[in-house]
């Protein structure tokens, strides 16, 4: 493996908004060259596999401008509330999305979604013990949400949509093959996911207000109450 270092020589913004900004840099590539790379740094982003105890897994089905069409994604929502935990933000977009509580939330995997071209990275959590939001407390959803459907799919068959390619959003396909992949394990505890240095997620590395390597193993991975 080349231990070349990729020295940024010029850093460029060439648009920036609240959500994500673009940049234009000029990298030295491996002999001398200098290549300029386009790139978008995010804001980050939460999703919730929401696990009844039936077995059965909460999935909205979303129309996502850029496709022209819904498709089916877990809930989930960006980190775009100063102050606000990873494990906060995705009980609000549980409730907010799908009007659910968890009485249980793990930490389930991390995943960049596009590297090639963002350091967007999302966090994936496991939600448990799930119960309604009361009527009078419900978000009244806006937007691309004021037409989103929610349904229930057996794990297994969420799994086969998968597979079948009837989900291809990157966060859902991550989530339902990593809590099946727990499930299957008798939900044996994993190692937390790696840090690396850009986003919200990688800056905070908290489960709550417990640093994540210090947080307590139990169940699929690494619990937060």
């Amino acid at each position: 493996m080349s231990d070349h270092a990729f020295e940024v020589r010029s850093h460029r913004e060439r648009f920036s908004g609240p959500l994500f900004s673009v940049f234009t840099d000029e990298v030295t590539m491996p002999g001398g060259s200098v290549a300029e790379r386009d790139y978008v740094r995010h804001v980050g982003a939460v999703g919730v596999v929401a696990l009844d105890d039936a077995g059965q897994v909460v999935l909205v089905r979303q129309y996502r401008h850029p496709l022209g069409r819904a498709i089916w994604e877990l809930p989930a929502g960006l980190i775009d509330k100063a102050g606000e935990e990873l494990p906060d933000a995705a009980r609000r977009e549980l409730a907010e999305e799908v009007d659910l509580l968890a009485g249980r939330l793990d930490l389930l995997v991390d995943m960049h979604t596009s590297p090639g071209y963002s350091d967007e990275r999302i966090r994936i959590f496991l939600a448990r013990e799930l119960s309604d939001v009361p009527p009078d407390r419900r978000h009244e959803r806006s937007g691309e949400e004021a037409t989103m459907q929610v349904h229930r799919f057996d794990l297994d068959d969420a799994v086969a949509m998968v597979l079948a390619g009837e989900i291809t959003n990157a966060a859902c396909v991550a989530g339902l093959l990593a809590a099946a992949r727990a499930r299957d394990t008798n939900w044996t505890p994993s190692a937390p996911p790696a840090p690396s240095p850009n986003s919200k997620i990688d800056r905070d590395l908290t489960c709550g207000s417990v640093p994540r390597r210090e947080a307590a193993r139990d169940g699929c991975c690494w619990v937060v109450r």
